[in-house]
């Protein structure tokens, strides 16, 4: 597409190739300044951003804004496709990675473009975990071998323990996480009551947050969703506790009096933005 065409083109089947023909035209001599000196690196705190808010569109069902993130997001994989394309020792573009998830997902689902047959939802999964360890030779590796890589550490611990559990080394029920919940907070407040025991303190802080994640998958819940309502509730409920207290003229609140304005927004579940 030569720029007129980029400028005009309205038909809605020919705008994913307007896309990559922005791109293309931001790094080339004469486009974006900007563009052209970004790296797959320099760009990364972009693509995680642009996921997060994506996410953020999704939870609070704002669909015409999902629209856009999700726009923002295909920028990322064009902007590093763009990059690849340019550089000798990489040399792909985006029909190659088009090619190679179109060929995975083929590869992966035998029961749909094979004769394999599977009968529910968990044994797709099984069955893609094993074409999957079966392609990148990890067969004879341990079997929690880069689980969860590049994750935040909430979700690959959830990843971790998930796949611990197939393999039969889980509680049986939430029951026992609870109980090894209390343990490892008992654990913990022993350490606490140490001398120069930080690092003893973080491993068992450790061992709590990886239980209560386990407790999560037990509930069938998800813990990023869990902490993001968490936070969010907490958000809501301490602009209302500030909202309470300019309201009965208190413009620098002690500690205590915060304490009791939490405990009336609390009880009253007042909330605000």
């Amino acid at each position: 597409m030569n720029d007129d065409e980029i400028i005009h083109c309205e038909e809605k089947e020919r705008q994913l190739k307007r896309a990559i023909a922005i791109m293309h035209r931001l790094r080339t001599p004469g486009g974006c300044p900007w563009d052209a000196e970004q790296t797959h690196e320099s760009i990364i705190p972009n693509l995680i951003e642009e996921c997060y808010e994506c996410i953020d569109a999704i939870r609070a069902k704002d669909w015409s804004h999902l629209r856009e993130e999700l726009g923002d997001v295909l920028l990322q994989v064009l902007f590093h496709a763009e990059i690849a394309q340019g550089t000798p020792e990489e040399n792909f573009d985006i029909y190659d990675v088009a090619q190679e998830l179109s060929d995975k997902l083929v590869r992966r689902h035998p029961h749909v473009f094979g004769d394999s047959c599977i009968s529910d939802a968990s044994g797709v999964l099984r069955r893609w975990d094993e074409i999957k360890r079966t392609e990148r030779h990890n067969e004879n590796k341990p079997p929690l071998h880069d689980t969860g890589k590049g994750l935040p550490e909430h979700l690959r611990a959830l990843k971790i323990s998930a796949k611990a559990a197939k393999m039969g080394f889980d509680w049986p029920d939430a029951r026992g996480v609870c109980d090894k919940l209390r343990e490892e907070m008992d654990e913990v407040e022993e350490a606490l009551s140490l001398e120069n025991a930080d690092a003893q303190v973080e491993e068992e802080l450790g061992d709590l947050l990886f239980t209560a994640i386990n407790l999560c998958r037990h509930c069938n819940i998800n813990p990023d969703l869990a902490l993001y309502k968490a936070s969010k509730k907490f958000s809501q409920r301490f602009h209302a506790m500030l909202d309470l207290l300019r309201h009965q003229g208190i413009q620098t609140p002690s500690a205590s009096e915060m304490e009791h304005a939490w405990n009336e927004v609390k009880k009253c579940n007042l909330q605000t933005t």
